[in-house]
């Protein structure tokens, strides 16, 4: 079957556009069927489930289609053959694994010591295997849908056009953008504290936008395009949320809230900087070719 030249050439912005569509499309119907924006932390989480299977699907499905529709069998064997590449060296796997309990576990530690309500949340739990298995399960979860899709379709195109540097952050600029509805303006009123709902959440999708996701993305991409495996892809994302889910304060709110996020963001940008120092600038480099879809 030919695939209108259209398709292949605005395969990325398609994606995208179904990525926001599929994920937003189903919170904001869940939000008017619960008759609006949940204003306690306890109506957030109840309406929270509801939301888990829109928001995995946006990345996952669209990602899927776009691959059936553009490479078609040979695109689904050349995922299928990303995703189970797993002989890589052993420092790709601390690197995918690490950064992200090492980021934010060394940001809560540094905040406690002015307040203990920076406290990674597992250190006051009184459940913590339960809350172990479940960061971890929802970790695995999150990063397989989502990576069907960012690293799956997203990142090799993009790769053959745009440097590492460039690409991590057209994705993680979206990738932060599209978590603005689900993590920023869903739960502003529950997790605004003493701010005002409207400062908390313009605050916070700005961060979202340049913050701690679009650097995290910069260094998935870097580790994928050195392993070549979506697998690693999936640990580090599965890192990542996992982290966040076992590490985040139990209590946190408002401002304190905010300078977490800005403190870790800092922190993960530092990283980047790093990697792109050491790299002696090769994640800035643009790709020798560009292939055709």
């Amino acid at each position: 079957m030919r695939i209108p030249i259209f398709f292949k050439q605005y395969s990325l912005l398609i994606y995208f556009a179904l990525t926001f569509a599929i994920s937003w499309g189903g919170i904001l119907l869940i939000i008017s069927g619960f008759g609006g924006i949940p204003t306690t932390k306890e109506q957030f989480e109840t309406q929270l489930p509801y939301a888990i299977p829109a928001m995995l699907g946006g990345p996952g499905v669209a990602g899927i289609l776009m691959i059936s529709l553009i490479n078609g069998v040979s695109g689904f064997r050349k995922l299928l053959s990303s995703f189970l590449k797993w002989r890589v060296n052993v420092r790709w796997y601390l690197i995918a694994l690490l950064t992200a309990p090492f980021v934010l576990m060394a940001t809560l530690l540094a905040l406690s010591q002015i307040s203990p309500v920076f406290l990674p949340g597992i250190l006051e739990s009184n459940n913590k295997a339960p809350m172990l298995l479940s960061g971890i399960i929802g970790g695995v979860t999150v990063a397989i849908f989502e990576e069907l899709g960012w690293t799956g379709f997203a990142v090799p195109r993009l790769r053959e056009r745009y440097s590492i540097l460039t690409s991590g952050i057209i994705v993680g600029v979206l990738w932060g953008a599209w978590h603005i509805l689900s993590n920023d303006i869903w739960p502003s009123s529950a997790y605004s504290g003493e701010l005002s709902p409207v400062l908390f959440l313009t605050v916070n999708g700005f961060i979202f936008l340049i913050g701690q996701l679009p650097a995290y993305r910069v260094l998935m991409v870097w580790v994928y395009d050195r392993t070549g495996s979506l697998l690693v892809a999936m640990l580090m994302h599965a890192s990542l949320t996992a982290s966040t889910l076992i590490l985040g304060p139990l209590a946190i709110s408002g401002i304190s809230l905010l300078i977490y996020n800005l403190v870790s963001a800092a922190v993960m940008w530092i990283i980047v900087i790093a990697v792109v120092t050491v790299n002696r600038g090769k994640l800035k480099q643009q790709p020798i070719s560009r292939k055709e879809d």
